[in-house]
């Protein structure tokens, strides 16, 4: 889902533009993440997988009109990233909620994890002069060969293949992760900010679940 908010936004410019561009849209990653646990909580008691289903597609929706909708207004924009994180968050209750009665440490290990790892790949790719863009279409090819490969593990078993997945999953959200947070360093344009701050928490997002993923032994993602 990340894919589609990269490589906007490329540019030198200063200091204090950058610290507003940097507040405004770590103000816009927390909100988001907010509405995700309102939307994990709200349909905790879901008892079918349809409603999930659903709300998986209508954010993804929401993404896909994000971009559109930064052209002509930032209200909508903001207003379809609320929707977003809200309906991924009640796309991904089913799951949170199976860890959360079943085995609740792996969500706090996985938890402490991402926040180590998105605060470490976060800083090296803000400080970094190196240009990752290239770096960066290269890990979404990537990412895509991983989509494919775990459509195949749907259907064929491979010993430790899960465990393989999520690290390469790593491997390229950490790339991702560097890209965006140098994106806030070199973006031009205030109005960046809620699309810079949707791949940001997809980052988040995708780490916390591939984390999930391996400390739970790859028994449910």
């Amino acid at each position: 889902m990340s894919a589609s908010l990269r490589y906007q936004g490329a540019g030198t410019t200063s200091p204090d533009w950058t610290r507003t561009l940097f507040a405004q849209t770590m103000g816009y990653v927390a909100a988001t993440a907010a509405l995700f646990a309102a939307g994990a909580y709200l349909a905790r008691n879901m008892t079918s997988s349809g409603p999930a289903i659903i709300a998986f597609i209508a954010a993804f929706v929401c993404l896909i009109a994000m971009r559109f909708a930064a052209r002509r207004s930032q209200g909508l924009t903001v207003a379809l990233l609320a929707a977003f994180g809200l309906l991924i968050g009640v796309a991904m209750s089913p799951t949170l909620t199976y860890y959360a009665t079943t085995n609740p440490d792996v969500l706090w290990k996985a938890g402490g994890a991402t926040a180590l790892f998105i605060a470490g790949f976060g800083a090296a790719g803000y400080a970094t002069r190196r240009d990752l863009a290239p770096l960066a279409r290269i890990a979404f090819f990537a990412l895509l060969a991983l989509i494919v490969f775990g459509i195949v593990l749907i259907f064929v078993h491979i010993p430790h293949a899960q465990l393989a997945y999520s690290v390469l999953g790593l491997a390229i959200f950490a790339i991702f992760t560097m890209f965006d947070f140098q994106r806030l360093r070199r973006s031009q344009n205030l109005n960046a900010a809620p699309l810079i701050a949707a791949s940001i928490f997809l980052d988040i997002l995708n780490v916390f679940l591939f984390f999930l993923s391996i400390f739970s032994g790859g028994r449910r993602n």
